[in-house]
């Protein structure tokens, strides 16, 4: 009976690797890898090459997690003590008796508890080229990525196969989405190497995980929503301005206001505004900011000219204790108040009979200026600081004052939180270390570690450094996109294999398109 099974068994793994037969059982051990190839040991190729398995294209391999009866977990599940998923390999340098495995394939074998010894069965298989793939994000905001269809793909590169139940974890940045490998056609296991698929990406059920995740709340234009933030963390919401809206805007007559309304209990925010694809703004990165204590509001107006139509997202940061505040997104038509200060504008002061009080240095009618100046001498004093010159109730100036390093006015409660904000050094990842207002600058021009949109891919990559390609320095590529771009893609006119960042030129110079 066991030599029929044996013989049964032999017999399906030729047929599973046309005409491959390779099996080794082998101890798992992680390696920082990205994608889904294994290490093998050098022996393993020997026995491969022997077969001619480098004859037949690419290498696949089905990984198995082997039970181990003196395990001490006797309530591990028939699903966990047979999961399985696929890999292709990356080079034969294991040490021999292990396999090495990226961290994709580790987590999908073993996602929970990891075994003292890891054994998995390594079976050579053949896989069909995959045509349709549906998949799930485990939570929400996959969607929320801009173009996150050209970010999956980005990702998919680094894989050879896909697993249907396997967990495929897609970065953007310092994010991270998993996404479950629903089904697959047209088999459980396919490969995407040189492939086109089709691919469904359906809503997360998880909604209810939504507040430790970062999510985009949706704003509805004129329309306010509620919301609670701790010390040190981010709640986050999107608003679209569509050309509608913008042609509003850009005549001049109508602004944007953000506003958020904030309850006094000792709690206090800060505003964060960031045009796409920066979907998630930060104090570091960010295009509008407020930081006044409290209630707050951000203007965006057409003279501005990073406004225009599309997607904005919006970034509450708690910035001491517990705030509950209520905020909203409209669009504030400005032409009332503009006729009104119009009208109120009827004569210059140097028109009427005016003299000039030497307190406040405010034009007053000359048959009063005697008693105007008795007066303001006694209740009014003029702040001396260069460039300044507000004239104050005597009691409100003990409360005005001067920041001692940019020399801007505020009332004394509100000097704490500037000095935080805006001076405090901050050390940026890259290592250099700025004070808000140059640090914001260098994080979106500059540093090296700034994630840019490939052109090429979609993706939000580091941008690196300069290109090591003179040409492509002078295209103004990043060190990403210089070999993103080197690519090739069948021309739309022609059909030729032409690398991503020369098809323009070929365009040009081969079909004379502009």
């Amino acid at each position: 009976i066991f030599s029929i099974q044996a013989d049964e068994q032999m017999q399906e793994g030729v047929l599973a690797g046309r005409g491959v037969m390779f099996y080794r059982l082998l101890e798992a051990v992680p390696y920082q890898g990205i994608g889904d190839k294994i290490k093998l040991p050098p022996s393993c190729f020997t026995e491969l090459s022997d077969q001619g398995a480098f004859d037949k294209g690419p290498m696949y391999f089905q990984l198995s997690v082997i039970h181990q009866e003196d395990s001490s977990d006797m309530n591990v599940t028939d699903e966990e003590n047979h999961r399985t998923t696929h890999s292709g390999v990356l080079e034969f340098t294991a040490d021999e008796g292990s396999v090495s495995l990226p961290p994709h394939v580790w987590h999908n074998l073993f996602p929970e508890e990891t075994p003292k010894t890891p054994l998995i069965e390594v079976r050579y298989v053949w896989l069909p080229k995959g045509t349709y793939a549906k998949l799930q994000p485990e939570r929400v905001g996959f969607s929320d990525l801009p173009n996150h269809k050209a970010i999956l793909e980005t990702s998919l590169r680094q894989h050879a196969t896909l697993s249907q139940g396997d967990i495929l974890t897609v970065n953007y940045g310092e994010l991270a989405h998993a996404l479950r490998v629903l089904e697959l056609k047209p088999s459980s296991s396919v490969s995407v190497l040189e492939t086109d698929i089709e691919v469904d990406i359906i809503g997360s059920d998880s909604a209810s995980e939504r507040t430790d995740q970062h999510v985009l709340n949706p704003l509805v234009f004129g329309k306010s929503e509620s919301g609670v933030v701790d010390e040190g963390n981010y709640m986050y919401y999107k608003f679209s301005i569509d050309n509608d809206i913008w042609g509003i805007i850009a005549l001049g007559d109508s602004r944007v206001e953000v506003k958020i309304e904030a309850e006094t209990d000792g709690g206090d925010t800060d505003l964060f505004i960031s045009r796409h694809p920066l979907i998630f703004p930060t104090r570091h990165q960010h295009e509008w900011s407020s930081h006044d204590i409290g209630s707050k509001t951000l203007i965006l107006s057409s003279k501005d000219k990073n406004l225009g139509a599309g997607t904005y997202s919006v970034g509450v940061f708690g910035f001491k204790g517990t705030t509950k505040y209520k905020i909203s997104v409209s669009v504030q038509d400005d032409y009332k108040r503009k006729v009104g200060q119009q009208s109120a504008s009827t004569s210059s002061p140097m028109e009427m009979d005016t003299v000039e009080c030497r307190n406040c240095k405010h034009y007053i009618p000359s048959r009063t200026i005697a008693l105007h100046e008795a007066f303001c001498s006694r209740h009014n004093v003029v702040c001396q600081h260069a460039a300044c010159g507000i004239v104050l109730r005597v009691e409100e100036a003990k409360n005005h004052v001067h920041c001692n390093k940019c020399g801007q006015a505020f009332q004394q409660g509100e000097m704490e939180k500037h000095m935080k904000v805006f001076h405090e050094p901050l050390q940026c990842p890259c290592g250099i270390v700025l004070e808000k207002e140059q640090m914001v600058q260098h994080q979106a021009s500059v540093c090296p570690l700034r994630l840019v949109t490939c052109r090429f891919c979609g993706d939000m990559v580091p941008a690196g450094n300069s290109a090591l390609d003179v040409r492509d320095r002078l295209r103004g590529l990043s060190e990403h996109e210089s070999l993103c771009g080197s690519r090739t893609a069948p021309c739309d006119s022609c059909g030729r294999s032409v690398m991503l960042k020369d098809m323009d030129i070929h365009q040009v110079a081969v079909h004379q398109k502009s």
